[in-house]
């Protein structure tokens, strides 16, 4: 029978009519809210950044491969499409789709307003799953191979800039050399991603359009758009493309070219490094308080123990068994709140956000495995380490004092 546990157990029984029991339950109180706190903290920031470069990847794919310039510029040189990378980075593990695009500047005109935009022409092998989520009006159109179709999905952003409305004629007009055609499409879906950099910016359109435009071929686009997995392998496949597709053509990752949004991104993980360190902080005063108490209340029995032989040892056991019992107590707490929480935020969006400001309409929740392992082992880990600091006190008390003044 382990000594050291059965004391443990007895002393959380015999404690819940004292004195130190008030501050158990705090400490108990304080790890639960500290853990909830970190564990909704983290799924709020994997979930907005999950978010937000979804959102990237959805205009851009993960990796995009163009021919090689000296200046990046929406209007690429022209690849053939029959590659010889192709069918080998499609059967690539971590790809899931490639698909060919190609890019236009234009000018949106109307009888009051004008507007810069990008004419974004896409293949029939374009995966338009992105987009079916973020459609609030109308709905996406089909690309054949046969011939062109004069659809095209626009912006809310772009539909409120230039009044615009679904099946409306949208006329833009293009710089070829000297020249300045126009062409007329109709408005076949408006999307609404929240990103206003994007949003304002593309017009998505059969890429025959570009190809006329552009006097290429059928068997010519602008490049490849690539997309993978998982995002966790984009340096690494980036890499791996790059060495894939020869020297004549370039690639280059989603993070590369929208660095500052990613900066950003990555800046957000120092705000949620100071709230982990308060939240620790705050937590840890309590909870070396609670166990100082606890010590000091059973200053009489531990004087006893040490009388009977027991070492400083033990009895930093049977204070730690304590300690492991208000942790287990708090973790348990703590994670059922804060699951509760987030699986509520998840199902039903209780907290909505100003998509102007943030990008997202409601507050966005991960529940990575990894991230909850993680939260909960390093709490585990500092309670653990902040015990024992307290526990050596143990040693400094003397059997003779301890039960003459008890």
């Amino acid at each position: 029978m382990n000594t050291e546990f059965f004391l443990a157990n007895r002393l959380v029984s015999r404690s819940k009519g004292n004195f130190s029991w008030t501050f158990v339950v705090i400490a108990i109180t304080s790890i639960a809210m500290g853990l909830a706190i970190m564990f909704i903290a983290v799924a709020i920031l994997t979930g907005f950044k999950k978010e937000i470069r979804e959102k990237v990847v959805g205009f851009s794919g993960h990796i995009q491969i163009t021919k090689f310039a000296e200046n990046s510029n929406y209007e690429p040189q022209p690849v053939e499409k029959d590659q010889p990378f192709y069918l080998k980075l499609k059967n690539t593990r971590e790809i899931s789709h490639i698909q060919a695009f190609a890019t236009k500047a234009g000018i949106i005109k109307t009888r009051d307003h004008i507007q810069g935009v990008i004419l974004k022409g896409i293949g029939i092998d374009y995966n338009w799953d992105f987009f079916r989520d973020k459609m609030v009006e109308g709905q996406t159109f089909r690309v054949t191979q046969a011939g062109r179709t004069d659809e095209v999905i626009i912006s809310r952003k772009i539909a409120n800039l230039m009044n615009l409305h679904l099946n409306d004629d949208l006329r833009m007009y293009f710089i070829v050399g000297n020249t300045t055609p126009g062409r007329k499409f109709r408005i076949a879906g408006i999307y609404d991603t929240g990103l206003e950099e994007f949003d304002k910016l593309y017009v998505i359109c059969d890429m025959h359009h570009i190809q006329k435009l552009n006097n290429w071929t059928d068997g010519e686009v602008g490049g490849f758009e690539v997309f993978l997995k998982n995002f966790d392998d984009i340096d690494r496949m980036g890499v791996y493309v790059y060495h894939q597709i020869g020297f004549s053509l370039d690639a280059s990752t989603i993070k590369m070219l929208n660095q500052q949004i990613f900066d950003w991104l990555d800046l957000q993980d120092i705000n949620v490094l100071i709230i982990l360190i308060l939240i620790v902080l705050v937590s840890s005063t309590t909870i070396i308080s609670t166990l100082l108490i606890l010590i000091l209340e059973r200053t009489t029995m531990i004087g006893i123990l040490k009388a009977l032989g027991m070492p400083n040892k033990g009895i930093r056991h049977v204070f730690l068994y304590n300690a492991l019992y208000i942790v287990g107590w708090g973790m348990l707490w703590g994670n059922l709140i804060a699951f509760t929480l987030c699986m509520l935020q998840k199902k039903f969006s209780l907290v909505t956000l100003s998509q102007e400001t943030y990008y997202v309409s409601v507050i966005p929740v991960n529940l990575d495995v990894w991230n909850i392992l993680l939260i909960n082992a390093g709490t585990l880990l500092t309670c653990y380490l902040i015990f024992i600091v307290p526990s050596f006190i143990i040693s400094r008390v003397t059997p003779v004092k301890a039960i003459r003044f008890s």
